[in-house]
Formats: structure tokens, sequence, C-alpha cells
């Protein structure tokens, strides 16, 4: 995913696994908890009477208020909020032995605003719902934002240059997946739209260096997506798989000014390890390619902790990374992780594109036991600086 584009998702990814939290906290809450007549406000766990959210959000009656720390060092530090609303679906019954579809979620429709030291800020709703008789999922995202970022660009006999940009959009998101018979597989189909205004904050560069159509933009992008996921838990998963494949054509036909195709694959796989579960070994690999001419702020750039967005871009991309969490005693985690990876243009520049890597620790504690939800803070060591993460639920948020 390019670097303005995957900036929009990871908010709406923060957003997303907010709003998926609120989904199976209420599906849990339908099929596994007895409803009671009374609830008493509490934030101790009824085992272990530890801090724990589990039933606070489960008799949330369908409201979570959700605020959101943003410590991305592309856009600054930074807060969010996002109010969620639910409906809830009634399961099917099933005869014994008979096959079983994935639970029903919610039909779930939120807000979301965010602010940065930056100057950085937007906003934006979405919704994400189920029509149940076609076992079909949808996801809609549209919004407003105004991102004040830094890329870079390589000049003959100048060497890399910083400059800084402000860009205006609107984006809008629609995603509708259905799931392959009784399997782990789906498949859909999604369509991004985005209008985009982008200047130059500072002067280092000229204009010219630049296509006319990158400052004024229309993207029109349908595409196709395959995914196969059997993690045993979407928010902290300790085994299973998730792969992903999508690829997204921006062309004239589709109203798009800029023509290109971009094709995106990734998969994680979560291995237990001793009893327990008390280590975790996660391992990431992320491939990128664009082909044509896309826009400087939808370019892929290299997605590690530490490294800021934008940082290191090219129309190829790929990475490999590795996080192992230690369940330490009771709620407390600690996690390690390292990664490195590569972007560059033209394959002929593989040899001279400069290894990007990461390096970091970081701390997490089970925030909600009844949904394997942990909540913590990495601190990370990219090639040029730190960077410190709030961290809810997975780091790997695509």
């Amino acid at each position: 995913m390019n670097t303005y584009r995957l900036l929009i998702r990871r908010i709406a990814a923060v957003q997303l696994l907010l709003l998926l939290l609120g989904c199976s906290m209420h599906s849990y809450a339908q099929d596994s908890i007895p409803v009671k007549p009374k609830w008493k406000f509490s934030l101790r766990d009824s085992l272990d009477h530890a801090i724990d959210f589990s039933d606070w959000m489960i008799n949330a009656n369908g409201f979570i208020p959700v605020p959101y720390i943003i410590t991305e060092p592309a856009l600054g530090f930074g807060g969010a909020i996002a109010p969620i609303l639910m409906h809830k679906h009634e399961q099917p019954s099933y005869k014994p032995g008979e096959k079983r579809l994935a639970p029903i979620r919610p039909d779930i429709t939120g807000g979301l605003a965010f602010y940065t030291d930056s100057k950085s800020w937007g906003a934006g709703l979405f919704r994400s719902g189920t029509i149940v008789k076609w076992r079909l999922s949808y996801k809609v995202f549209a919004g407003y934002a105004s991102l004040n970022m830094n890329y870079y660009k390589t000049l003959p006999l100048v060497g890399e240059v910083k400059y800084g940009t402000n860009t205006k959009s609107i984006p809008a998101f629609l995603r509708v997946q259905r799931q392959i018979g009784y399997s782990n597989w789906s498949a859909g189909l999604q369509y991004f739209f985005v209008k985009t205004t982008a200047k130059l904050t500072d002067h280092l560069l000229p204009d010219s260096l630049f296509h006319p159509k990158e400052f004024k933009n229309i993207s029109s992008i349908p595409g196709v997506l395959v995914e196969f996921d059997n993690r045993d838990n979407i928010f902290t998963p300790n085994k299973g798989t998730k792969i992903h494949v999508d690829g997204n054509f921006s062309y004239n036909v589709f109203g798009s000014d800029m023509e290109y195709t971009h094709l995106n694959g990734f998969v994680y796989q979560y291995i237990p390890i001793g009893r327990r579960e008390k280590w975790v070994c996660g391992l990431r690999g992320d491939f990128q390619q664009v082909i044509g001419d896309i826009p400087f702020y939808f370019k892929p750039s290299i997605d590690l902790r530490g490294i800021p967005k934008g940082r290191y871009q090219g129309k190829t991309n790929a990475l490999i990374e590795t996080e192992q969490r230690w369940n330490v005693f009771s709620r407390w985690s600690a996690v390690f992780f390292t990664g490195v990876g590569k972007a560059f243009d033209e394959y002929d520049q593989f040899g001279d594109a400069p290894w990007s890597y990461n390096y970091g620790t970081g701390f997490r504690y089970l925030l909600a036991r009844k949904f394997k939800l942990y909540m913590g803070a990495d601190i990370a060591r990219g090639p040029e600086q730190w960077g410190f993460y709030i961290q809810f639920g997975s780091a790997w948020l695509k």
C-alpha cells in the first residue's frame, strides 16, 4: 500500500480494530455469557481480580467512545476519538452435526477524528455490516484528511533531499467480501476513491521535478482480493495464519488522472511455543509492486516500527519482520522485534538500494482477558531515529 493510503488505512485500521472489538464483544456476550438483569460497574476481573475491561466492554450497551493516542513519527504526537454504535444480529440455530458458518457480527457505525502536533488532522465515518442470507460482509469508509509530512527524493549530483508537503484529501473506501463455502478463505471486490490536493510546504525542490497531476489528483481505483485467515484471535493472535493478496487498478477508464497498477501481498504466521503458549513467535512478510506512474504520496514505503511512513519509498517494496512475545507472568508480556526491507523503483537498483532495518522491544498487558486483547507500548530504532508507539492489539494492522 502506498505511503499516504497506508497512513489513512492505519488510522482507519485503528478504528476498525476498535470496531471489531465491539463486534466480538457483543458476539461473545450473546453466545457465551449469560445475560444478567442488572450489572454492577467493575474494572476488576472475576478470576484474578486484576484490572480488566472485559465486563465493562460487554455491558457497554452498544456504545463505546474509544480514545487513542497517535505516536507515528511521520505524523507527530496526537490523539483520536472513535465513538461506536452497534446493532446485533440473531445467530442462526444448527442441528447436531450440521456445518456451521462463522458467527454473524453486529452491524456497526463509527466515527473518527484525530489531530497531531504537526497540524495534521482528519475526520471520517465508518460502517461495517453483514447481509446474512448472502454471507456477505461489507465495509465502508469516507472522510477528510489534511496531512503534513516529509518525503525524500534522490537527485543526481545532489543526493537525497528532504521536502515537506501538505496533502488534503477526501477518501472513500468500499469493500465487499464473501466467505468461500465453510472454509477460512474469502474473496471480494474493493473500491478506493480519493480527491487529493497537494503542495510543497518548503521550496527546496522545484515543481518541475513532479508530475503536474500529483498536485491535483483524482484516483478512482477498483480492486480484487483473496484472503485466508484462521488466526485464533484478531486482536493479539497466539496461533494461526493470515494470507492476503489484492490488486488495485488506477486507470483513466475508471476515472483516475494517473495510470498504474498496485499489487500487495502479505502473510502473518503465529507459532505458539511451550506449554500454555508461554512464547509466541510471530512472522511477517510483505511485498508491494507498482506498475506505472503513481503520485509520490501514494508510493509504497517501508512499514516497520522505528521508520517514519514515507521515509524509504519505491515502486517495489519488500520486507520481513519477526515479533517474539514472551508471556512473563500473570497478565504481563515482553515483546522483542526486528525486521529488514528494501524499497527501490527498478529491479536493477536492488543492489544499490539500502537495507532498511528496525529493532526494538516493548511490553503488553492483558487488558481484556475474555477477548485475549493486549495493550502496551513499543520503543523501536530504525536506521536514523527512535520511535515510540502505543499498541492496541497487534502491531500488524493490515
